[in-house]
């Protein structure tokens, strides 16, 4: 299946298709001659980027260490030392293979080194195939502030093999789960449904539902100045509690599941917790309040005494609602 993203000179094809990994090189379709720097994670079997690295005359494979913890300035620069080393150009590529981390550290110095080179990506996590693999956002964290230096740099392609997933941990199934019900909850009631029955039958479905979702919002809202804001329901105090926790305690998708349910009604909020119930996500964490606070108060979304936030009052639908800091203090 063949998803395309609409953004003018920056429009891609996102290919859903099990059997993809396989046949990178041909779905890719970067032509013969450019080097490509394939960039992976620790985390994400060997076999995943040799294959990719394998289908190109010239390729480098990058690792860095699994994790949130190397999304910094440290990785950044290995990569783009990487990148010089090996004398890439302006026509050379980057492909990222692995999840969320490894998507904004190939996108972003891609998106940087010689001010731009192509960039592709192949997602191998749940979360990272219904979200971040797509919309071009790419960025890395300064101290416990997520994503606070990025850039917006479009893939040139994305492909999605579901078969990949078969390798990941249920917990880590139920990590991307959580993007997806938000979207469901959001904009797609139908979506919404499949996390209340037996969601495992319906990986597929799913993994198409939410793509479609995000991309009608990026394409409305490339460069996030109005609706694109609406994919941040749950991130607000998601990212404050992911930023406070201990290193490892909480995945991304945890925290967002934990920040949409007091962004809800009372009638959302029961669908919700059967929803997160179903699919293995947390609806209850002993957090310090402060510092959670202190988190959200740093983050991007705020704008001075201020943040957006997102509520959800039926499903299906979303709101915007700006909260001082002094409400979202009195809300945690």
């Amino acid at each position: 299946m063949i998803i395309p993203l609409d953004l003018g000179k920056d429009s891609y094809d996102i290919i859903l298709e099990r059997g993809a990994l396989k046949k990178a090189g041909e779905l890719l379709g970067i032509p013969e001659g450019r080097k490509v720097l394939v960039v992976t994670d620790s985390g994400v079997p060997d076999e995943y980027a040799n294959t990719v690295a394998q289908c190109f005359e010239e390729s480098h494979i990058f690792v860095f260490p699994e994790g949130e913890k190397s999304k910094n300035f440290d990785t950044y620069r290995q990569i783009c030392q990487t990148l010089m080393d090996a004398s890439f150009t302006r026509k050379d590529a980057v492909i990222a293979v692995g999840g969320g981390v490894a998507g904004d550290m190939a996108g972003f110095a891609a998106a940087t080194y010689m001010r731009g080179i192509d960039f592709y990506n192949i997602p191998t996590t749940f979360l990272s195939q219904v979200d971040s693999s797509i919309g071009g956002k790419t960025a890395i964290d300064l101290g416990k502030i997520k994503n606070i230096i990025g850039a917006f740099h479009q893939p040139k392609k994305v492909i999605i093999d579901p078969d990949v997933l078969s390798t990941l941990p249920k917990r880590q199934v139920a990590n991307g789960m959580a993007e997806s019900i938000k979207m469901g909850a959001n904009f797609d009631k139908a979506l919404f449904e499949l996390f209340l029955g037996d969601d495992y039958n319906h990986i597929e479905e799913i993994i198409e539902r939410s793509l479609k979702v995000k991309r009608y919002v990026v394409q409305q809202d490339e460069k996030e100045t109005g609706l694109r804001k609406v994919l941040n329901f749950g991130h607000t105090i998601g990212h404050g509690i992911e930023a406070s926790a201990e290193y490892g305690e909480l995945y991304h998708g945890e925290c967002v599941a934990l920040g949409m349910l007091p962004m809800c009604s009372e009638n959302v909020r029961e669908k919700m917790l059967a929803a997160l119930v179903n699919v293995g996500l947390p609806t209850e964490y002993e957090y310090d309040k402060e510092k959670v606070f202190e988190a959200l108060s740093h983050d991007k979304k705020s704008a001075g005494k201020s943040v957006t936030t997102v509520k959800c009052d039926e499903i299906g639908t979303f709101r915007f609602e700006e909260m001082t800091l002094d409400e979202l203090r009195k809300l945690l």
